[in-house]
């Protein structure tokens, strides 16, 4: 996208596309028709399924206020005890919290383009698919990417952060824990 394009983006989506175009990230972001605010809005807009949407979950760690993002699969649900394992004591993010800290309303948040550093999980349940898609900062932004790019997206690696799911057969990437510097 060059800076034509962008100009009429809401000013979200302009900071995400920013980031991808930075990173030569192939995929910029596109509009959708309808809101994508949940997962489940998102693949039917798409006509994906449930688990190929990247959700962008934000919790506040308790120790020192920072916000921990879980990137998730859509058809997962985030296990607070995994992530508090992983980073220390986290609480629930309300909307001003999330929007102070990544710039990005909830139903909007992406993975990349935070207006401050958080840190960040990646759910390993994503790696189960070839191609995913993330919220591009707007309930309407969405931006196509595959699992294996989003640790250089992000600086964060694959986690076990969901609840178990006894049906999974796909094998899932190795999983290293995460200091609480790391981001």
């Amino acid at each position: 996208m060059c800076g034509a394009e962008l100009h009429g983006l809401p000013e979200g989506v302009q900071r995400v596309a920013k980031a991808l175009q930075d990173a030569k990230h192939p995929h910029a972001p596109v509009m959708l028709d309808g809101a994508a605010r949940t997962a489940q809005e998102a693949a039917d807009s798409l006509g994906v399924q449930l688990g190929q949407i990247a959700k962008s979950v934000i919790f506040r760690r308790k120790e020192d206020g920072v916000a921990v993002l879980v990137v998730t699969s859509g058809d997962r649900r985030v296990d607070e005890k995994k992530v508090a394992a992983l980073v220390g004591k986290v609480g629930r993010a309300d909307a001003d919290f999330v929007k102070a800290h990544t710039g990005f309303s909830i139903g909007g948040v992406s993975p990349v383009a935070h207006l401050n550093p958080t840190v960040t999980l990646l759910d390993q349940d994503l790696w189960r698919f070839d191609e995913i898609w993330a919220a591009a900062g707007h309930p309407h932004g969405v931006f196509r990417l595959r699992p294996q790019d989003l640790p250089d997206l992000t600086q964060a690696h694959p986690a076990d952060v969901v609840h178990d799911c006894s049906h999974d057969t796909a094998q899932p990437s190795p999983v290293r824990p995460l200091s609480k510097e790391s981001s």
